[in-house]
């Protein structure tokens, strides 16, 4: 374990550490802020963060009752205080868009909150199974009116634009004037980021004016348009009362209500289900929008809450069946990687027109922008665990193209494309440059998501549809801005790579090593389909102005790359500077002042050896080939010494690589810090949003880590390894058209061919063939 990492034997968790769930059993306001984060609901398009319906009266800064839509977003002007040619021009921010989720309760005049009266019991529960956030409180008023309260709330995943919510009261006392409110708030602003650039936005006030808005006994709707984006929103309401009386409807400003009042017996509940859509003109004709949510609405409340209940648990059996991790002698290991699944699929677009941020739906850290982490972290948790999710996100990275190829003009590439380094909609918004748009891997690190997809599903149609037109005109621009040196070396020069900590570099590692690969495979889609397909290849080379020499060219170049290579040490050079500076001072440096970046200068940092997170050990991980076993050790020992791991990028990728070196207590301290990141808030803001880079790259902890998986030239290879803190462990992977289950335990792993007819792989360099008629084979651990 390095320096700069936590000691997990004594870490303390807040949650019992169950496998299926995370469960609350009291009310505190010091934690509030994080449980928003934590107990937060989504389906890749609605996020609901987790405060109660009733709202929350706290002290200040512990909340922030949001409700976010993937891919809405507002756009503003980037101002510099120096301007210059081709910097990003606007940004795009997520919207916290309406509360259409309130519910107030009063017992005769006096308003349910736990922060008054007293709470005699208190429990919630978010289930990994049902995806349901369950809470029951006993509450007694100031005035000694006591209550009993359950709640269920539920995003589904069956249809993108739907939540819903039952809350039951029983009254443990007469109540005369029991009064239930339903409420569609329109009222809210974002969170302003102040001087942390990754907590939120530099907007303050409402980003959302009100055009409309209609209202009736069961239904409530507010219409709203952004000021910049012109997008138009509907967030609407239908609400049912289980006594069936008539609502009273009212209207202050933009918050609309419908409430009931009735006499209420001790030991008689009351229901009251909510029903909530959100549908925008980024998805529809805005003309369609009211007609689309009244339907959505009335056909929910028709079906039920249970109905919609029973369709999620459907939806999650079918996800955990062939996503499951089990591991047997870790328990809060466990209940961590449940969690990270679970908020994964809660926060990945679906749909082909949205993908995941850095904080999914759960708060507006990164103000909701796409990053490479989606391609380099999160696509091999989807491709492998649900392809037909990976197959939506490169085709989001399709749509995009467009963009993307207006971006390399805008950077002087007469052609190709270059795609933002942070962005929603396709155009660059990274308004620091040399920590953003510098990112060239970014296209290297889209075509190798496509590789790898292309590896695992032989998706012909894909490729010929999008993928080789995206791979293709990203490999432009490799020649673009490389060039050969007097040796003949082909260089890339003023580019930044993974480690933040080191900008506007020649000849970076990991960018040359990724650009090498990106070359290669555009070269060979080219060959492959003017045999295999030549009449899609014309269509597409036609398309992109594809000269009949670029391919070579590609081949050239790849075949000359620079790949800094130190040989007093033995190691891969970050760059072509990087061992040349001096060492950061890590013994005084003071432990509040990490993360570096929010306490000196860039330029302070940018003159260290001192690295943000993997960079060199990432292109080991993903290159693996590429690197000998005693390569990879020293380049681990050497570059985990200067390693702060302020990016939650980044252990993952070390516990992936130590576990490969034979450093098992490392891989092991480095995998426990990323398996529960969020759920111990180790990194310190979690409140702000969860981390899902993370969260999948505790997957690849498993897969690619301990059980040794990788793909090399399209072949799987195997090469497990069993903890010494675990009994065993079990994981799944679509390969190929066959589902494969790899079991590890004492002394043997067990291959299991779930579905498919026939699947081919190597264990530790051993041939393994599972056939329909052969399908469990069981072999050796090293």
């Amino acid at each position: 374990m390095n320096r700069f990492s936590k000691e997990f034997a004594v870490q303390e968790h807040t949650y019992p550490l169950e496998a299926w769930c995370i469960r609350e059993t009291s009310f505190d306001t010091d934690s509030h802020f994080l449980d928003e984060t934590l107990f937060a609901l989504g389906n890749g398009y609605i996020g609901l963060r987790g405060t109660g319906e009733e709202g929350y009266s706290g002290p200040a800064g512990t909340s922030l009752d949001g409700t976010y839509l993937n891919g809405f977003y507002e756009s503003e002007p980037i101002v510099y205080p120096e301007a210059a040619y081709g910097l990003a021009k606007v940004n795009q921010f997520m919207l916290n868009v309406p509360n259409a989720k309130g519910i107030e309760l009063w017992l005769d005049g006096e308003r349910f909150n736990l922060l008054t009266g007293s709470v005699q019991t208190y429990e919630r529960v978010l289930d990994f199974r049902t995806g349901l956030l369950t809470r029951v409180v006993e509450w007694t008023s100031p005035q000694g009116r006591s209550v009993r309260v359950r709640s269920r709330r539920m995003v589904s995943f069956e249809n993108k634009h739907l939540f819903a919510i039952e809350l039951e009261v029983t009254p443990l006392s007469d109540i005369d004037n029991l009064r239930l409110v339903s409420a569609l708030d329109g009222a809210v602003k974002n969170l302003e980021a102040g001087d942390d650039p990754r907590v939120g936005s530099a907007i303050s006030g409402p980003t959302l004016h009100m055009i409309d808005s209609e209202q009736s006994d069961s239904f409530a709707a507010l219409v709203q348009k952004t000021h910049n984006s012109g997008f138009t929103l509907i967030s609407a309401t239908e609400s049912v009362l289980s006594a069936g009386l008539p609502a009273v409807t009212a209207q202050e400003g933009q918050r609309l209500t419908q409430s009931w009042t009735l006499a209420a017996r001790a030991g008689q509940p009351v229901t009251l289900t909510k029903y909530g859509s959100y549908y925008s003109s980024r998805d529809y004709d805005a003309k369609e929008l009211m007609w689309r949510s009244k339907d959505t609405l009335s056909s929910a409340a028709a079906a039920g809450f249970d109905a919609l209940r029973l369709a999620q648990e459907q939806y999650l059996a079918d996800f955990w069946q062939q996503a499951d991790v089990q591991i047997a002698g870790d328990d809060a290991l466990q209940q961590g990687m449940h969690f990270n699944q679970f908020h994964l699929l809660q926060s990945v677009g679906r749909d082909g027109r949205t993908n995941i941020s850095a904080k999914g739906v759960t708060g507006e850290g990164y103000e909701g922008h796409y990053f490479w982490d989606t391609e380099i972290y999160i696509f091999p948790f989807f491709l492998y665990s649900k392809p037909e999710i990976a197959r939506k996100l490169l085709e989001y990275r399709y749509a995009g193209l467009p963009k993307a190829r207006e971006r390399a003009r805008q950077m002087s590439h007469d052609k190709g494309a270059l795609y933002p380094w942070r962005t929603i909609a396709g155009e660059e918004c990274s308004a620091y440059f040399p920590a953003g748009t510098a990112q060239y891997h970014i296209n290297a690190d889209i075509a190798y998501s496509i590789k790898t997809y292309m590896e695992a599903t032989n998706d012909q149609e894909y490729l010929i549809q999008a993928g080789a037109e995206i791979v293709m005109e990203t490999a432009r621009i490799w020649t673009g801005i490389g060039s050969y040196d007097r040796e003949g070396r082909f260089c890339i020069n003023q580019v930044t790579g993974p480690d933040e900590y080191t900008a506007l570099v020649n000849n970076n590692y990991y960018t040359n090593a990724m650009a090498q690969m990106h070359l290669n495979f555009a070269a060979s889609i080219a060959e492959q389909l003017q045999v295999e397909a030549p009449a899609e290849f014309t269509r597409i080379a036609a398309a992109m102005a594809l000269d009949a020499n670029e391919p070579a060219a590609w081949r050239r170049a790849a075949s000359l790359m620079n790949l800094p290579y130190d040989d007093a040490l033995q190691i891969h050079a970050q760059d072509d500077s990087f061992l040349s500076k001096k060492v950061w001072d890590f013994a005084n440096t003071p432990k509040e002042n990490y993360p570096l970046l929010l306490n000196y200068h860039p330029m302070v940092i940018y003159r260290h050896q001192v690295c943000k997170q993997a960079d060199v050990v990432l292109a080991a991980l993903l290159l693996s080939d590429q690197f000998s076993l005693d390569d990879k050790r020293r380049d681990f020992d050497y570059y985990e010494a200067v390693t702060t791991h302020d990016s939650s990028l980044s252990t993952c990728i070390f516990s992936i690589i130590a576990a490969e070196v034979g450093y098992e207590d490392k891989a092991y301290d480095y995998f426990m810090e990323t398996a529960r990141l969020d759920l111990d808030d180790t990194h310190g803001n979690t409140h702000y949003g969860v981390h899902t880079a993370a969260m999948a790259g505790t997957w690849m902890g498993v897969a690619y880590g301990f059980a040794g998986m990788r793909v090399v030239g399209g072949e799987l290879h195997f090469a497990p390894k069993l903890p010494k803190q675990w009994q065993h462990y079990t994981f799944k992977i679509h390969f190929r058209g066959a589902l494969l289950e790899v079991h590890v335990q004492p002394g043997q792993v067990e291959y299991r061919l779930l579905q498919g007819e026939v699947l081919d792989f190597t264990h530790g360099g051993e041939a393994v063939a599972l056939t329909l008629s052969q399908p469990k084979q069981s072999r050796s651990l090293a």
